[in-house]
């Protein structure tokens, strides 16, 4: 199988280089499987950079660390590492990184809200340790590869069951105690407002904007989104926008005013103000205060050639 990370040609004003996942007949099985080396040399890519697609890595050798969302955690494997599209991420300093990488669409999950939700919980974290969980991960990452290279009749049906067990027993082992999500109108709009402020351009969306792309009142969207998450669809927004205010920051040249509107903010001083009542600092003090990694884009963001099914 051919499996590629692609970017689209820099902009001007160097921005995040965004990875898209191209596979073979995609709108039939959006999903890849395989080791660091099968899925190309870029999945050890040590510059920061986002997907639009999931990505779970299970690190099962190697040192270094992985940074997701500027939070920086040392590997200790075996470990999983979930990557969400929009956020950012890359290895830093990684040496002799050994594992599996699953790559797949949202198309592949077929919107179970349950999974999208567990995904983002998973990648609220650097890293999850497995504990008791490492021989049957191990075991399941496996038999999905297998099943995923030798194509037997029913492949497709048994890489999304052995897909939701895969993040059923990572949130186990995230949260051993927590009991699962409660399934409902809440949860799936609440999991389909999240995933759209945090795609492409969603900090520019309003609450009444995404309200009418979802096709619910404002109020109701309200509502709900406070039941299933327990914080307003506004505040869901701010934080939305601070959290990628700073990724731009930390891994950009982009100018303040190019970070502003990229975020959402029309009024560069407004974005000022905003972002100091977020975080107790100015824009350029939290950027004097992160160690910059930014990505050469002269750098074609491109993984190898692989050999699969």
């Amino acid at each position: 199988m051919d499996v590629r990370r692609t970017t689209p040609t820099p902009r001007a004003a160097p921005d995040l280089p965004m990875h898209r996942l191209q596979v073979p007949l995609p709108h039939l099985l959006p999903f890849a499987i395989g080791s660091f080396d099968a899925i190309g040399p870029l999945s050890r890519a040590g510059f920061p950079h986002r997907h639009t697609f999931y990505e779970i890595v299970h690190v099962t050798g190697g040192r270094g660390a992985h940074v997701l969302d500027l939070v920086h955690r040392a590997l200790a494997p075996p470990q999983l590492c979930v990557i969400t599209p929009g956020q950012v991420h890359y290895w830093s300093e990684s040496d002799e990184l050994a594992g599996r990488v699953v790559l797949f669409n949202e198309d592949f999950l077929l919107g179970n809200p349950q999974d999208l939700a567990a995904l983002r919980a998973l990648a609220a974290r650097p890293a999850v340790g497995l504990g008791e969980h490492t021989g049957a991960v191990g075991a399941l990452l496996a038999d999905m590869e297998h099943e995923y290279r030798t194509r037997a009749p029913g492949y497709q049906g048994v890489l999304r069951a052995s897909l939701h067990i895969l993040i059923v027993r990572a949130l186990r082992a995230f949260a051993p105690d927590e009991p699962p999500a409660v399934a409902g109108r809440p949860a799936e709009l609440a999991a389909a407002f999240t995933r759209l402020i945090a795609g492409p351009g969603g900090v520019r969306h309003s609450v009444a904007s995404t309200a009418q792309e979802l096709g619910v009142s404002p109020g109701h969207l309200q509502s709900l989104v406070k039941q299933a998450t327990g914080r307003t669809p506004g505040g869901l927004i701010r934080r939305q926008q601070t959290l990628e205010a700073k990724r731009l920051l930390a891994c950009t040249d982009l100018t303040i005013r190019q970070v502003a509107r990229e975020s959402g903010f029309a009024d560069p001083a407004y974005f000022c103000r905003f972002f100091r009542r977020e975080t107790g600092m100015t824009p350029g003090e939290f950027r004097s205060r992160v160690d910059g990694n930014h990505h050469d884009p002269r750098i074609m963001s491109i993984a190898a050639t692989a050999e699969g099914p």
